[in-house]
């Protein structure tokens, strides 16, 4: 096999929480700040892969020196909200990944907040399919750095990361990553290595050898 790990994005690559968190962001603005409107869904899908500094300066400039507490509250609060609502589960997600554990280690890597992953593992039951998983909210790192880290730790040689959006695949790129662009998702890429319409579409890819390293 061609690959000796996967590393997965969250957001737009396994799920789509954009629904979700907005409703949890405007409940807490309401109660926080007496908003009478939060983010919309489509705001949310416009700032998924950010970091939570991002985050704040793209959707909270508004509420000024408050912007960074305000941002951390709504993200704080999500997690809860979406414990018990769900974000919605792409098709074939759960079918990939199952197929695709059975040959190799898989990594899941985000810029998500501390209890991020948790919760959308917790929701989802998918924990038994991953090796091990990293965040910003977690390390304090960025995407790349998380990316390299794990790879390091696992001693992955020709690892790939899959994700939805431009800044995947440059945080892939810049981790040293053959990077597999998940074109079902939120965002666009610029040269990816290979590209999968639908989550199945990389199992075969895998097993074919279709990657960079090919």
């Amino acid at each position: 096999m061609i690959t000796d790990g996967v590393l997965f994005d969250l957001d737009g690559t396994l799920w789509d929480s954009c629904r979700v968190v907005a409703e949890s962001w405007g409940e807490t603005l309401r109660q926080l700040c007496g908003a009478q409107r939060g983010p919309s869904a489509a705001d949310v899908k416009g700032i998924m892969g950010m970091t939570g500094e991002q985050i704040a300066r793209t959707l909270f400039s508004r509420y000024g020196e408050r912007a960074g507490e305000i941002s951390m509250r709504c993200m704080e609060e999500e997690i809860a909200y979406i414990a018990r609502h769900s974000g919605d589960v792409y098709p074939g997600v759960r079918e990939m990944l199952a197929a695709l554990s059975e040959c190799f280690p898989l990594f899941l890597v985000s810029n998500c907040q501390q209890g991020y992953i948790p919760c959308f593992l917790g929701c989802t039951g998918f924990a038994p399919f991953f090796r091990d998983t990293a965040c910003e909210g977690t390390t304090g790192l960025g995407k790349a750095e998380n990316i390299a880290l794990l790879c390091r730790q696992y001693g992955l040689k020709r690892p790939v990361y899959v994700g939805d959006t431009v800044s995947d695949e440059r945080s892939a790129r810049q981790a040293g990553c053959a990077f597999v662009h998940a074109a079902y998702g939120f965002g666009t890429a610029e040269a990816p290595d290979a590209v999968i319409r639908r989550p199945m579409e990389l199992v075969g890819l895998l097993k074919r050898g279709e990657t960079a390293y090919v």
